[in-house]
């Protein structure tokens, strides 16, 4: 995995996006019988430094493999589906301090 960016804490999001996808294209591949010979995953996005609320994430990946294109692209809606890390993030989460109530 290459990370090219501004690197601060906050894009390891885009990390753990590419990182989650990238995993779960081989995982779900291997369900389906898909042969794959290298996938790359980038993922961007950006942040208002004032609130550093994030403004988007946005990934693309690229598959190598032999296996016709409609079958890819359903391979790349099962991940997009079951990637628990877009997923959560999708879904939204409470971040608190654990001495916090």
């Amino acid at each position: 995995m290459t990370v090219t960016a501004d690197f601060t804490g906050a894009h390891l999001l885009h990390v753990a996006v590419a990182g989650c996808v990238l995993n779960d294209v081989y995982r779900e591949a291997g369900a389906l019988g898909i042969r794959v010979d290298g996938v790359r995953v980038t993922a961007s996005g950006d942040f208002d430094t004032r609130t550093w609320a994030s403004t988007g994430i946005t990934y693309h990946v690229e598959l190598r493999s032999p296996t016709p294109a409609d079958e890819l692209d359903r391979l790349l809606e099962r991940v997009d589906e079951v990637a628990e890390i877009p997923r959560t993030l999708r879904a939204g989460a409470p971040v608190r301090r654990a001495d916090l109530p």
